[in-house]
């Protein structure tokens, strides 16, 4: 041990404990055992609680509990190609479901049920398949269905998500004007859906003038959010790191000049549960359910939506969701902010933006009990002193005449059997008035941001910044904090920037493009790449970095891209093109032919690009008339617009996007996809036949070598006579 470090206790605790007690199994040796899908503290709680309304319905709640959970997805809604997708998906796709599945189960094609579009889910854009993640991830049959799915989700084209988990964006109501919170975002489904209700309008708005705030107390699971949402490539997010229950007030800039307290119009409070409503999707559970998870979590869940309706504002609408079934998680926390508000908070009803969704009405009573389910209480005076600090008075139902008032019979519950789906709780609250307990302090977070100002970068005699330790934006290495890493800093372009000024010559950027809105991580003399975020989300970061960890924001839209042909140093990246295209002059657009196309995208070597003369002629004439760089690709369909990053060689033409993407555009496409297809199957059997090939030569050889080395042996072993004969002399 190095000297002067102190020993972990905790460590050298466990580390005594493993080198002393007996060795644990192999278990990975041992056949994988099914989870016993029953826990009697569970059953004997819900039970007790009457969930269902009848017997009846009981018996059928634990046969769905206990059954797999099936497979639903949905299409991202505004993009413009989404409904050519949907039909793909209508026609092409389902056939070759009803065909792969047909063959699984060994039965006729037409007894296979086809997928159920969700009834309730806007546009018919969500399916539902009979088909658990295990059958499309181990069946031979289905392995094209699992390339679309694993290909069009990456692409960004489809969701794979759990029905009952799209339901909360839905009744949030966002509109592309809203400023959006999900305090809870991670793993960021929900997120995705907030931000494709944002882009709802494109006609309407180039970018949209909302905007939604991702917020996650965990720093690794912010990087998961980060992931899923960037699939999507907007401009209008922001993603940070915070504990939400302690979430700070941000300041915003008016139109006048003056700082106020950012308030949002929708509030999405997703909060941790213990999750036994996703019984179905995880089995694990079954073993690990007991009540003290739900009497743990009650008072962080309260805490966040209370922290929640603090920041949001008067007329606003807030969506609290679980995926817990438990009352303690769900009714219980309501119950206690709505007493606490007053009045200033109202539950209101949002079945009419779920048609066809089927669930039942909040509990208005429900019991606590001990653990194991062994003690019942109906009220507080019941529970013993030694279980005090665990239930608490506020988990019992209000009495009957303030029950009444807040109307807990608005909120949903859906149960796994009345759909096929998993559990969930989804309640809606308005804001009507300011609350007692709110803080407003304008004044304190302008003087904090005062005193943290980021100080002008010091500049050498050439204008390099000059590197030091102690401020944020000299190009350094990440240091691992408590929280995570200290994330790079947002540099903004300036007024007088010779980047940006050389990119707007050369693509003929619109004058409504901000500059103030492209920004780098990184101060350095050459930048590489260049993002692009919103408006709001500018002033967001420049009025507060000071005072929230900032994660990510931006979409990449320009690349430092140096070819010693091209006078432009910067290339436009295809994750930022469904932003910047709408600022781009006509000078780098190249209108092309669905051949055309289709022959660029088959071209998986980037050392061998087509060659423009292979191209149409129209297409040919007008890349003459371009110069080497970075270009638009565009495409007419009958039903949409496609837009493609290219680069114009010098006598070459190449699209530059991903091969996910390339093979979501070639499916729009109705083109040949052979090539792309992997049958991991087939892979998977001539490797196995690859090596059991290579280990049986190996062996062969060594056979072989044994067999010559033993003859070898014989005949340079001398006899007995010639070993005792003397040697000759030379």
């Amino acid at each position: 041990m190095a000297r002067g470090k102190k020993q972990n206790p905790f460590a050298a605790r466990k580390r005594q404990k493993r080198e002393n007690g007996p060795q644990r199994p192999d278990r990975r040796s041992e056949p994988y055992e099914e989870t016993k899908r029953d826990n009697i503290s569970f059953i004997k709680y819900y039970h007790l609680q009457k969930i269902c309304h009848t017997e009846e319905e009981w018996t059928q709640f634990l046969e769905s509990i206990r059954d797999n959970l099936p497979t639903t997805f949905r299409v991202t809604g505004f993009k413009g190609e989404a409904k050519a997708l949907l039909n793909i998906i209508e026609t092409q796709l389902f056939t070759e479901y009803v065909r792969a599945v047909a063959e699984l189960h060994q039965k006729p094609p037409e007894q296979v049920e086809r997928p159920l579009c969700l009834p309730w889910y806007p546009n018919g854009m969500a399916y539902q398949l009979q088909l658990t993640r295990k059958d499309i991830r181990r069946s031979e049959p289905l392995y094209r269905l699992h390339n679309f799915l694993i290909v069009e989700t990456t692409a960004g084209s489809i969701s794979r998500q759990e029905a009952v988990s799209m339901i909360p964006p839905i009744v949030l109501d966002v509109k592309p004007t809203d400023k959006v919170l999900d305090m809870c975002a991670a793993p960021g489904s929900k997120t995705a859906q907030l931000i494709e209700a944002l882009h709802a309008s494109p006609e309407e708005h180039k970018i949209p003038p909302g905007f939604v705030l991702a917020n996650d107390v965990d720093n690794n699971r912010c990087y998961m959010l980060v992931h899923q949402a960037k699939r999507l490539n907007s401009p209008c997010l922001l993603v940070t790191n915070h504990d939400s229950s302690i979430f700070p007030n941000l300041l915003q800039s008016n139109e006048d000049g003056a700082k106020s307290v950012l308030k949002f119009d929708k509030i999405l409070c997703d909060v941790p549960c213990s999750g036994d409503g996703t019984l179905r999707k995880n089995p694990d559970i079954w073993t690990k359910w007991n009540l003290a998870q739900a009497y743990n979590l009650h008072g962080i869940q309260y805490r966040i939506v209370r922290r929640g309706a603090e920041m949001l504002e008067v007329g606003g609408r807030l969506v609290y969701s679980t995926c817990s079934l438990n009352p303690i998680e769900n009714e219980a926390v309501l119950q206690r902010i709505l007493k606490d508000a007053d009045g200033a908070l109202e539950l209101v009803d949002a079945g009419h933006l779920v048609p066809g969704l089927k669930y039942n009405p909040g509990m208005t009573d429900w019991k606590l009990a001990t653990k194991e389910v062994d003690t019942v209480y109906t009220s507080f005076d019941e529970v013993p002193e030694t279980l005090h600090t665990i239930i608490r008075p506020a988990m019992f139902p209000l009495p009957a005449e303030d029950m009444a008032k807040i109307n807990l019979n608005k909120c949903m519950r859906i149960l796994p059997h009345l759909q096929d789906t998993g559990g969930f709780f989804v309640a809606v609250i308005v804001k009507r008035r300011q609350l007692s307990f709110e803080k407003n302090d304008v004044q304190d977070l302008v003087e904090k941001a005062a005193k943290t100002a980021v100080e002008e970068p010091q500049l050498d005699e050439s204008g390099k910044p000059i590197e030091a330790k102690n401020v944020p934006w000299g190009p350094q290495r990440k240091r691992k904090r408590l929280h995570g890493y200290k994330e790079d800093p947002y540099v903004f372009f300036g007024e007088e920037d010779a980047d940006y000024n050389a990119i707007k010559e050369f693509y003929q950027l619109d004058e409504s493009l901000s500059k103030r809105c492209l920004l780098t991580r990184c101060v350095t003399e050459k930048k590489k790449n260049i993002y692009y975020c919103s408006e709001p989300i500018r002033k967001l970061v420049v009025n507060n970095e000071h005072n929230i960890k900032i994660i990510n924001t931006g979409v990449k839209t320009f690349v430092r891209c140096e070819n010693r042909h091209t006078v432009h140093p910067y290339r436009l990246a295809q994750e930022g093109l469904q932003t910047s295209n709408a600022f781009m002059g006509s000078s780098r657009r190249i209108e092309i032919h669905r051949d055309d196309l289709v022959r660029l995208l088959n071209c998986t070597d980037p050392t061998k690009p087509p060659s423009t003369h292979e191209l149409k002629q129209a297409t040919q004439d007008r890349c003459s008339e371009l110069g080497v760089g970075s270009c638009i690709l565009k495409y007419v369909d009958e039903q949409f617009t496609l837009f493609v990053v290219g680069w114009r060689g010098t006598s070459s033409l190449r699209a530059y996007v991903d091969r996910d993407e390339t093979i979501h555009i070639l499916r729009l496409l109705g083109a040949d996809l052979s090539k792309f297809e992997v049958n991991k199957y087939e892979e998977a059997k001539k490797a196995a036949a690859a090596a059991a090939a290579a280990a049986a030569g190996a062996a062969s050889a060594a056979e072989n070598g044994a067999n010559g080395a033993e003859i070898e042996a014989k005949a340079t072993t001398p006899t007995a006579m010639e070993a005792d004969e003397p040697a000759t002399e030379s």
